[in-house]
């Protein structure tokens, strides 16, 4: 299965020294952990009609509970939001056995390791295409495509083949097959100023959710 690839992948050197680090000094409020210290899987299945892009699990977030989105932040929001909309079962996010489940949805990210400063290279973003190509052509039956941040945007873009890329704005709907739309990511830096509200956020999924029926 592609997850177990993912899981054992070691392509990005600096990437797999990071997250092993971390894993092994651990932040302190979370030092009873046993960290994931991994690749991060995709989350749902493959018949599901909405796929949610994401950046890259965040390094005490998903590198520690090694389910995507969960433990940190941006978890809390995206979680949130999914649920309200129906896609998640419940708004949890700080460990993968709480029994969540998604609902016609999947979750996927550019970069399936915790890079430094949450930024991973143009270098690590292109060894984790494979695996996003493959995502891609397992999905057949997406309706609504979601990028969570411009360079999940990008990437979606060039891997789909969409040139020139379009302008990355929040909640605009962009008419590619499937249906294409952007948002602002749920980090810390965009909900502590105001980039982001939980009003816009949510915005994003009832637009989805419309485009499904």
């Amino acid at each position: 299965m592609i997850n177990d690839r993912i899981i054992a992948c070691r392509r990005c050197p600096r990437l797999v020294e990071w997250r092993e680090q971390v894993a092994r000094e651990k932040k302190r409020e979370f030092r009873d952990w046993d960290y994931w210290g991994r690749p991060v899987p995709s989350l749902g299945d493959f018949n599901a009609r909405v796929l949610i892009v994401g950046l890259a699990p965040g390094a005490h977030g998903a590198n520690r509970t090694g389910r995507m989105f969960t433990g940190d932040s941006a978890g809390r929001w995206l979680f949130r939001a999914l649920h309200k909309a129906g896609f998640a079962s419940q708004p949890t996010w700080e460990r993968r056995d709480d029994g969540m489940v998604m609902n016609d949805c999947y979750i996927n990210a550019a970069c399936h390791c915790a890079p430094p400063g949450n930024k991973p290279l143009p270098s690590e973003i292109s060894n984790c295409s494979e695996y996003f190509r493959e995502e891609l052509r397992c999905l057949t039956n997406l309706r609504v495509v979601i990028a969570l941040g411009k360079i999940a945007f990008d990437q979606y873009c060039r891997l789909t083949g969409v040139t020139p890329i379009p302008k990355f704005a929040h909640n605009a709907a962009y008419p590619l097959k499937p249906t294409l739309i952007a948002s602002y990511h749920p980090s810390r830096q965009n909900t502590n100023t105001g980039k982001l509200t939980e009003p816009m956020l949510d915005a994003v999924f009832a637009q989805a959710k419309a485009l499904l029926v």
